[in-house]
């Protein structure tokens, strides 16, 4: 008996290839968000760490304080929308990547069952044999009796 040979392999190879570098794509998209978020609770944190204003403190030490949570306010905006930016870019990579899964998925559902079906065929002509060898023997102890 000869082995099956899937005559779509190539195809199958190029599409496990690609889902591939579409499961790195969006782990490096995951990676980026990841990264932003953290930028942004740590910007979070240091906005609520100096947010309380005393009146112990002086007019230019207040002034300060204000302007460098004006800042932070506004570096908190600016990475709430590249958030959202990676946030969009990763839901894109996800689709990206179900579609190439799903792409891989179908070539190999077919070779299974193109495999099935050669392992049927070859089961079939394997019984077929074993009935005609199990005939020619039961013929020949006929003959001889």
């Amino acid at each position: 008996m000869k082995g099956y040979k899937f005559k779509l392999q190539k195809l199958l190879d190029i599409r496990l290839d690609m889902e591939e570098q579409s499961k790195r794509t969006f782990k490096e998209a995951q990676l980026e968000k990841l990264e932003v978020q953290n930028r942004l609770n740590s910007l979070k944190e240091s906005y609520e760490k100096y947010r309380k204003l005393d009146n112990s403190e002086t007019s230019v030490d207040m002034k300060i304080k204000h302007l460098y949570l004006n800042n932070i306010t506004y570096m908190i905006n600016s990475t709430n929308e590249v958030l959202a930016e990676k946030e969009k870019n990763l839901n894109e990579k996800r689709k990206d990547l179900k579609k190439r899964q799903v792409e891989r998925k179908t070539v190999e559902v077919l070779k299974e069952k193109k495999q099935a079906a050669f392992d049927l065929k070859q089961k079939i002509i394997e019984q077929n044999m074993n009935d005609e060898f199990a005939l020619y023997g039961y013929i020949r102890n006929l003959e001889r009796r």
